[in-house]
């Protein structure tokens, strides 16, 4: 019943912060000459110069990687991922016949719109899912660099070069005070997810103190395609034991919190690490 009602939870704080998020771009970002960024941004300066239903071409840019998403992050992650964006789609449309006006500089608006944006995106990350794509392909292109370099790399460059290109292109095609008004959204969207979620770019080590290591040594190499360093600990009261650590990204940390749910007995913490030096 604790993992059904867990599951329960997390699934409705998707879905509010879902529908925070296309609040604040229906009702707050659009009506202030401001766009989202990531893959939701491209999705906005395809629909203004198109004319495309803002929805639609949010599906289309989202689904290709969702699709990579799912298969590399697994089953869980791809469930709550779907259940995201289409609250967040469905949002787009209600909240397009909500007779909400915020009536103040657009400046404060894109603000106070990016803090709101920033909270719903962290809810949703801070329980195993995503609606950006742009967050899902720096995740791929880092584990990608990983497996090829044998290096950790941070998603924070991967994703500020994709959000530069957004914005890049808001500022040709759409004009100048679109494209510095969403990297204001930007950088308060982001620092409000950062601190939520302990930044979610960031590098995580996880130490698991177990007696049996082998399972979880087996299943993090099967479904994480990641290794461990294992030292021998002990314990005053349950005695030898062994350590085990290894760093994942944001992403794979909910992977591997249900890797440690599967083996008991184990005791686990995790950190941040700002750098892996060579």
């Amino acid at each position: 019943m604790g993992k059904k009602f867990e599951d329960l939870l997390s699934y409705l704080i998707i879905i509010i912060g879902a529908l925070l998020a296309s609040f604040s771009v229906i009702c707050i970002l659009i009506p202030n000459d401001a766009i989202d960024y990531g893959t939701a941004g491209i999705a906005i300066i395809i629909s203004k110069l198109t004319g495309i239903n803002l929805s639609l071409c949010v599906i289309v840019t989202f689904v290709p990687f969702w699709i990579l998403g799912a298969r590399r992050l697994g089953r869980t992650f791809g469930i709550k991922s779907l259940i995201g964006s289409v609250v967040y789609t469905a949002g787009l449309e209600a909240f397009k016949i909500v007779p909400f006006e915020l009536n103040t500089e657009h400046f404060l608006a894109v603000a106070f719109g990016g803090a709101i944006l920033g909270l719903g995106l962290a809810l949703i990350l801070r329980v195993g899912g995503c609606i950006d794509g742009s967050e899902i392909l720096a995740n791929i292109i880092v584990d990608f660099l990983e497996e090829k370099t044998g290096r950790n790399h941070s998603l924070t460059y991967f994703l500020l070069a994709f959000n530069a290109c957004v914005y890049i292109a808001a500022f040709i095609v759409i004009n100048q005070n679109a494209a510095l008004l969403s990297l204001l959204v930007y950088v308060v969207a982001t620092s409000v997810i950062t601190n939520v979620t302990d930044h979610f770019d960031a590098i995580k080590q996880v130490t698991i103190i177990t007696k049996d290591p082998d399972n979880i040594v087996k299943e993090i190499k099967e479904e994480l395609n990641k290794t461990c360093t294992l030292m021998n600990s002990y314990g005053m009261i349950a005695g030898e034991n062994k350590t085990l650590i290894c760093y994942v990204s944001y992403f794979e940390l909910q992977k591997m919190k249900e890797i440690i749910s599967r083996n008991k007995g184990s005791f686990s913490t995790v950190s941040t690490i700002d750098e892996i030096l060579r």
